[in-house]
C-alpha cells in the first residue's frame, strides 16, 4: 500500500508535468511526446501494481491512495515566489522527483521478482518486463533531467569527464 500511495502521487506528478510540457511546446511550436508516453506507462505500471496486490490478496488502502494524491498536490506549494506559476527550476525538480519515484518503483519490482521464485502468485515474466520498463523510464528521465538542468543553469552539457 505504501508503493500504491507513491504510485498515485507519481501518476499525478507525471500528468501535471506532461501537461506543462505540452503547453510549453505549443507556445514554442515544438513537439516531443516522450513525457506523455512515460506518463501512460507509469499509469499502466500503477495498474499492474493494483493487479499484483489483488493476486496477493492485498486490499488497496483508500486512505493511503488519497494520501498519495494529496501529497502530490501539497508538493506544488513551494515558497519560491512562484506559488501559481512555474519557477525556472520547476522542470528540474519535477524530473528529479519523477526519477526518484521510478527508481523506487523499480526496487519494488525487483523485490517482487525475487519473491516470484518461490511464490506462484507472482509472474516472473511480467515482473521482468516491469523491471526492464522501469530501467528504460529511468534512462529517459535522466536524459530529460540533464537537458532541463543544462537549459536552466545555462551550462554546457556534461561530456562524461
Amino acid at each position: 500500500n505504501d508503493h500504491l500511495s507513491g504510485a498515485t502521487a507519481g501518476v499525478e506528478l507525471f500528468r501535471r508535468a506532461a501537461q506543462s510540457q505540452q503547453a510549453q511546446q505549443d507556445q514554442q511550436g515544438r513537439s516531443d511526446d516522450t513525457l506523455a508516453d512515460l506518463t501512460r506507462r507509469v499509469e499502466q505500471d500503477r495498474d499492474s501494481l493494483l493487479q499484483i496486490m489483488t493476486d496477493l490478496g492485498i486490499t488497496p488502502d483508500r486512505s493511503k491512495i488519497a494520501l498519495g494524491w494529496l501529497a502530490e498536490k501539497a508538493g506544488r506549494l513551494k515558497p519560491n515566489g512562484h506559488l501559481f506559476s512555474r519557477s525556472p527550476l520547476s522542470d528540474v525538480l519535477e524530473l528529479e522527483s519523477m526519477l526518484l519515484g521510478v527508481r523506487g518503483k523499480a526496487a519494488c519490482w525487483r523485490t517482487l521478482r525475487a519473491l516470484a521464485e518461490t511464490d506462484q502468485r507472482l509472474y516472473t515474466d511480467h515482473l521482468d518486463t516491469l523491471v526492464e520498463r522501469a530501467e528504460h523510464q529511468c534512462a529517459s528521465l535522466e536524459e530529460m533531467r540533464l537537458t532541463a538542468a543544462t537549459r536552466t543553469f545555462g551550462t554546457e552539457r556534461p561530456t562524461g569527464r
